[in-house]
């Protein structure tokens, strides 16, 4: 054979081999690729911005690099197991070292692991329970409905049943940065999860049941949050528009979401006036704006404008947003409770909508 054809030979030989060389560096590239994109924005556990984040960040990072740890141990020991060896054994030797695997790996090693993970957790998760302090933080309830949140903060204008003053929101949460925040979280209908990944631990939001978890933001920032309990076919497009604030700016925040400077905005305008009628012929009986209507059902409309997004998340909050949504909320956000609006012209929806977006403090 020529020296040529030899040369060929190796060609063809190593051509496949570096495809498939290739081919498992671009698997191991594009894997670390999708494993790295959850390190960082605005709902990543490993981008704290709160103690207790800090504390799940770190109890993370023991369980990673205990789990594994503890697969290496597990993977040589399965290898081990397979390698031919001469030894003969009594049958008493055998059941000493199964006795051995049995003590060791299936009672010494979980009661360690569970120990130390314990050691670690429990001071993590007592620091978001809402002990007595010396001074009582604010407290905003948040409750999970199909597929929007409802935000309550107690201590402001208006008042619950319980005589308690209270500005009521909806998928938008605002929270003095700096200082322990106590959230009293609950269910409307089924079981939701009310998560702040950046500022701390997941809790359940459980219909006829009040949990409560104590939260702090150490910078002004926005954060993203997620209901985190499946709740649904639109549990993936129910999102919470978090902002943290100095306390002067969240005070000023809440001061202008008073009843009557809302209602004020809601009325003024009477360029609006046919929009606002329309709204109280089909909207008022579930959406509650200050000064014109009070409904329950759906979420609290007073200062609609000036949200960040609609639909829990859906859609940026925009000029013409609230008209697109009026005309396309089955959609954009599919299975939501609200009504198909097919009995109105577009004329009136886009009506709505102009009016809906001045509704600003």
């Amino acid at each position: 054979m020529s020296e040529r054809n030899c040369a060929r030979c190796i060609l063809a030989i190593q051509r496949p081999s570096r495809r498939w060389v290739n081919r498992v560096l671009f698997a191991i590239w594009l894997a670390m690729l999708v494993t790295l994109a959850g390190c960082a924005g605005d709902k990543s556990i490993l981008d704290p911005a709160g103690q207790a984040a800090r504390d799940v960040r770190f109890i993370w990072w023991v369980m990673l690099g205990f789990g594994t740890v503890v697969l290496i141990g597990v993977t040589a020991c399965w290898l081990y197991a397979f390698k031919p060896r001469d030894v003969v054994r009594t049958p008493a030797q055998e059941r000493r070292i199964a006795r051995r695997w049995i003590v060791g790996g299936g009672i010494i090693l979980p009661v360690a692991s569970i120990t130390a993970l314990l050691a670690f957790g429990v001071p993590a998760g007592q620091r978001m329970l809402p002990l007595p302090i010396s001074d009582p933080p604010d407290v905003i309830e948040v409750i999970g409905h199909q597929w929007w949140f409802e935000v309550r903060y107690l201590q402001a204008q208006g008042s619950d049943q319980e005589g308690n003053n209270v500005v009521v929101t909806a998928n938008h949460l605002v929270m003095p940065v700096g200082e322990p925040v106590d959230f009293h979280v609950s269910g409307a209908d089924v079981i939701h999860g009310f998560w702040i990944p950046r500022l701390g631990g997941k809790i359940d939001m459980i219909p006829g049941r009040v949990n409560k978890i104590r939260l702090e933001a150490d910078i002004p920032a926005v954060f993203g949050a997620q209901c985190a309990e499946l709740c649904g076919v639109g549990h993936a497009n129910m999102h919470l528009y978090v902002e943290a604030m100095p306390r002067e700016e969240f005070d000023t925040w809440l001061a202008s979401r008073q009843d009557e400077q809302l209602s004020e905005a809601a009325t003024a305008d009477t360029a609006h006036d046919d929009a606002r009628e329309a709204f109280l012929n089909h909207c008022a009986s579930c959406h509650r704006v200050a000064g014109v209507s009070s409904g329950t059902i759906g979420p609290d409309l007073s200062d609609i404008g000036s949200r960040a997004t609609l639909g829990a998340g859906v859609i940026a909050m925009e000029e013409g947003a609230v008209s697109r949504w009026l005309k396309h909320h089955q959609s954009l956000k599919p299975g939501n409770k609200m009504p198909a609006h097919d009995d109105l012209e577009m004329d009136t929806l886009d009506a709505l909508g102009a009016w809906l977006e001045t509704l600003t403090p």
